[in-house]
């Protein structure tokens, strides 16, 4: 029996681009993602307005939250939106820059491939700026001590001087850097790496022995987990607090019960305290 010719069946809706094409539409795809942003960067940042599927207003101008609003179908788009997304899970911060990065380095892609120089020779040319810009960077780096609060309060006012918080600046930074020295803890290999920098300090000498210590003090800060804001209708935002401890959301039941108990005892269960009618087991035939 003669084999047949296989039968493909392709849907007309979609469109495939190669080449050259395919090339500058991915360029113009990120760059229009960076344009939507652009004007949330910087201290003259413009809010924008956000209206979701619900139909719930939002204004801000964080990177990372306009984007996870924004409907995209172009796979170069997404892959800017997952860029933003990387970016706030790994650092929390930069989302809208790392943006109009990406967008600025595929504008100045577009030249060299109109010249047809192979894409790998262009990512070739980034990598070494890479190269350059850390050497830079740790040229001009300056050590910063987590247990000065001075520097710190600083180092996270430079991280949301642009938001829309920044008139409570002084509030905010408060209560930012208590909630992450509260939740902060020491690395779960904490110990294994203290034993061995006691034995590489008796062995190798101080150099050793420093970057052992330095190991050891490796702390991690959990904030998925362990911090959490919780919004409260009405009061004004001058009353925010941090709680070192949990928070129960517990409404009035009844008008003697106490609005503020000291020491309190408290008993966990993991029962209901309803009171369930029994059900009578008499059978009558």
């Amino acid at each position: 029996m003669a084999s047949r010719a296989p039968v493909l069946v392709v849907n007309t809706t979609k469109q495939r681009e190669s080449g050259h094409k395919a090339q500058m539409s991915n360029i113009a795809a990120g760059k229009t993602v960076a344009d939507v942003v652009r004007t949330s960067l910087g201290p003259r940042a413009m809010l924008k307005m956000l209206l979701d599927p619900m139909g719930g207003i939002t204004l801000t101008n964080d990177g990372f939250a306009i984007l996870r609003e924004c409907e995209v179908a172009h796979p170069a788009a997404k892959s800017m939106i997952e860029l933003s997304r990387t970016q706030d899970d790994e650092v929390g911060d930069g989302t809208t820059s790392v943006i109009i990065l990406a967008g600025e380095m595929l504008a100045i892609s577009a030249p060299f491939l109109e010249r047809k120089i192979h894409p790998v020779v262009i990512l070739r040319g980034f990598q070494r700026a890479l190269e350059d810009a850390q050497e830079i960077l740790r040229s001009i780096a300056v050590p910063v001590d987590t247990s000065n609060r001075e520097q710190m309060l600083k180092l996270i006012k430079s991280a949301i001087g642009t938001k829309f918080v920044s008139r409570w600046s002084d509030l905010m930074c408060g209560l930012a850097l208590t909630a992450v020295q509260i939740v902060t803890r020491r690395a779960q290999d904490g110990g294994d790496a203290a034993s061995a920098g006691e034995g590489g300090d008796a062995a190798a000498g101080g150099e050793g022995g420093d970057a052992a210590a330095a190991e050891a003090d490796v702390r991690e800060v959990d904030i998925k987990r362990f911090a959490r804001v919780e919004k409260v209708p009405g009061g004004e935002i001058e009353e925010s607090r941090v709680l070192d401890g949990v928070m129960v959301n517990k409404d009035v039941v009844h008008p003697k019960m106490r609005r503020r108990i000291e020491n309190p005892r408290i008993i966990l269960l993991d029962c209901p305290l309803e009171y369930k009618k029994g059900e009578s087991q008499t059978h009558i035939e």
